[in-house]
C-alpha cells in the first residue's frame, strides 16, 4: 500500500503542479495582456511552481485526497488548486467587462489545451521501451484527467471559481450584482454541494466527455 501510494504521488505531482501552474499563468498572462502589470509586479508571471504554491490547496489537499482515494475506492482521486494571482481591473485597458470575461476564461482554457497536448504526447509515447513507456502513459493520463477537473470544475457558475466571475462578466446590471455578491458564500454552497453529492451530477457528463475525447485522440 505504501509503494503503491508513493507510485501514485510520482506520477500525479508533475500533473497537479504543471496543471494548477499553468493556469494560473493563464490569468495573470491574459490579465497583463489587458493592462493590468500587478501579476508581473507580484511575481506570478512566472512558470516557476513554487510561487504558485499554496500549502494547503497544492499540497495538503491533494496528497490527503490520494491517500483516501487509494484506501476506500482502490483509485487515484487528486484535486488541487494554487494562490489566486492577483490583479487590478481598474489597470485594464479598453472593456472592463470583456477584460474580466477573458481573465476568467483563461486558466480553464490553459487546462483544456494542456490536456490535448497529453492526449497527443500519448500517441508518441508507443514507440518507446516499455520502461519508459509505461510510466510517461500513466503520467500523461493523469495530466489529461487533472486538467480536465480543473478545467470543468472551474466554469461551474459560481463564484468565487471562474465559471462564476465569467458569468458575472456576461450578466448585465443588476444580475451580474447579484452572482458576484454569492462570492462570500461561495465556498460554502460548494462543500455543501459536493457533500451533499448536489454537484457531481451536474459536472460529471461534462468531464466525461472531455476524459472521452483526449482518450481517443490519445489512442487510449
Amino acid at each position: 500500500m505504501v509503494t503503491e501510494t508513493v507510485i501514485n504521488l510520482i506520477i500525479w505531482a508533475p500533473a497537479i503542479l504543471f496543471s494548477i501552474t499553468l493556469h494560473e499563468w493563464a490569468h495573470g498572462y491574459m490579465a497583463y495582456r489587458c493592462g493590468d502589470h500587478t501579476p508581473l509586479m507580484m511575481g506570478r508571471l512566472t512558470l516557476n511552481p513554487l510561487p504558485h504554491i499554496d500549502l494547503i490547496w497544492s499540497i495538503v489537499l491533494p496528497v490527503v485526497m490520494l491517500v483516501t482515494s487509494l484506501s476506500t475506492i482502490g483509485q487515484p482521486l487528486v484535486f488541487g488548486g494554487a494562490k489566486p494571482v492577483p490583479i487590478n481591473p481598474r489597470n485594464f485597458q479598453g472593456s472592463l467587462r470583456s477584460g474580466l470575461f477573458w481573465v476568467a476564461i483563461a486558466g480553464p482554457l490553459m487546462n483544456f489545451f494542456l490536456g490535448f497536448l497529453c492526449a497527443l504526447a500519448l500517441q508518441g509515447v508507443a514507440w518507446l521501451p516499455a520502461y519508459f513507456q509505461v510510466p510517461l502513459e500513466n503520467m500523461l493520463v493523469a495530466g489529461i484527467q487533472m486538467n480536465v477537473v480543473l478545467a470543468v470544475f472551474n466554469l461551474f457558475p459560481l463564484p468565487p471559481l471562474d465559471g462564476g466571475r465569467i458569468l458575472t462578466a456576461l450578466l448585465p446590471p443588476p444580475l451580474d450584482g447579484y452572482v458576484a455578491s454569492l462570492e462570500r458564500y461561495g465556498f460554502i454552497i460548494l462543500v455543501a454541494l459536493m457533500f451533499s453529492g448536489g454537484l457531481s451530477p451536474l459536472i460529471r457528463p461534462t468531464m466525461v466527455f472531455f476524459l472521452r475525447f483526449y482518450y481517443e485522440l490519445g489512442g487510449l
